[in-house]
C-alpha cells in the first residue's frame, strides 16, 4: 500500500514541475514547437525502448487487434493538444496561474459527464464546482485588486488545455485497458507525437538546437511529463484504488505553485495559497464522496 501511495504521489509531483521547466526553456530562447516537439520525440523513444526491452525479456503480449491499437494512436492526439495549449499558456501567463487554469478540467469533467449521461449534477457536485471556481479566483488574485499582468489569450489557451485534458480522461478509460501500461502509453504518445510534429516540423533535429541546450530540456520534459507519470500511475493506482489516487494526484497543484515561487521567483500571495487550498479541498471531498457512493453500490449489489 505504501509503495502505491508513494508512486502515485511522485507521479503527480512529476506533472507539477513541468510548467517550471517549460518556463526555464523559454528563458533560454527556445520556442513552443521546439519545447513540445522534443518532449514527445524523446518520450516516444524512451517508451518504445521500454516496450521493446519487455518484449525481448519474454513478456507476454495480448490479443488486442491492430484496429484497437490504431484507435489508441488516434486518441493520443488529445494529449498532444494538451501539451500545445498548456505550454502556450505557460508562455503567456505565470506558471502558478497556468496550472490553475489546467485544473479547471475538474468541473469540465462534471459538465461533460452530465451532457453525455443527460443527467443534471447533484447539489454536492455543483457546490464542489463552485468551490473550485472560487478557489481559482482567489489563487488568480481576482479579488485582491492587484491582478497579475498577462495576456488574456493565455487564459484561453489554459482553458483549452483543460478541455482537451477532460476529453483525454474520458477516452483514456474507454480503450486499451487490456494492454500493458507501457504499451498503452507508447501508443497514446505515438498519436501525440504525430500531431505535434505535424504542426511543428522537427527542424530541431537538423538546425543544431539540440546540441545548443534544447536536448536537456527535451529529455527532462519527456522524463517528467511522458514517462514517469503514466508508468507510476499504472503501477500505483491498482494498489491504492482510484479514490485515494485521485486525492494524491492533486499534489500536482501545490507542487507547481511552490516550484514557480522557489525556482522562477514568481510572486505568490497568501490569498493564492488559500485558493489552492480550496481547490484541493474540493477535489478531496469529491473523491471521498465518490468512494463512499461506490462502496454503497457494492454493498447493495451483494445484499
Amino acid at each position: 500500500m505504501f509503495r502505491g501511495v508513494a508512486l502515485v504521489f511522485l507521479g503527480a509531483c512529476s506533472f507539477g514541475i513541468l510548467s517550471t521547466f517549460v518556463k526555464l526553456a523559454y528563458k533560454e530562447g527556445f520556442n513552443l514547437g521546439e519545447v513540445t516537439g522534443t518532449q514527445v520525440f524523446f518520450g516516444l523513444i524512451i517508451l518504445w525502448t521500454i516496450v521493446l526491452l519487455r518484449t525481448l525479456l519474454g513478456s507476454k503480449s495480448n490479443n488486442t487487434s491492430f484496429r484497437d491499437k490504431l484507435k489508441l494512436v488516434a486518441m493520443g492526439t488529445s494529449t498532444g493538444l494538451v501539451s500545445i495549449f498548456y505550454y502556450k499558456c505557460v508562455q503567456e501567463v505565470p506558471a502558478s496561474i497556468a496550472i490553475l487554469l489546467l485544473m479547471q478540467f475538474t468541473w469540465m469533467s462534471l459538465l461533460l459527464e452530465s451532457i453525455i449521461k443527460r443527467r443534471l449534477p447533484s447539489r454536492f457536485q455543483l457546490s464542489m464546482a463552485v468551490l473550485i471556481l472560487v478557489g481559482t479566483a482567489l489563487a488568480g488574485r481576482l479579488f485582491s485588486g492587484s491582478i497579475p499582468d498577462f495576456e488574456i489569450t493565455g487564459i484561453v489557451y489554459g482553458l483549452l488545455a483543460a478541455l482537451c485534458y477532460t476529453f483525454f480522461l474520458m477516452i483514456n478509460g474507454a480503450a486499451g485497458n487490456a494492454l500493458h501500461p507501457t504499451t498503452k502509453s507508447a501508443l497514446l504518445l505515438t498519436g501525440a507525437c504525430i500531431l505535434v510534429l505535424s504542426i511543428f516540423p522537427p527542424v530541431f533535429l537538423v538546425n543544431g538546437a539540440l546540441f545548443n541546450g534544447l536536448m536537456k530540456w527535451g529529455l527532462v520534459l519527456a522524463l517528467f511529463g511522458t514517462v514517469i507519470p503514466p508508468l507510476f500511475y499504472a503501477y500505483g493506482i491498482p494498489k491504492t484504488g482510484l479514490g485515494l489516487s485521485a486525492i494524491l494526484s492533486a499534489a500536482e497543484l501545490p507542487v507547481a505553485v511552490l516550484m514557480s515561487s522557489l525556482v522562477l521567483q514568481e510572486e505568490v500571495w497568501a490569498v493564492q495559497w488559500l485558493g489552492v487550498a480550496l481547490i484541493l479541498l474540493a477535489i478531496i471531498l469529491s473523491n471521498i464522496s465518490s468512494v463512499r457512493q461506490r462502496k454503497r453500490q457494492r454493498e447493495l449489489s451483494t445484499a
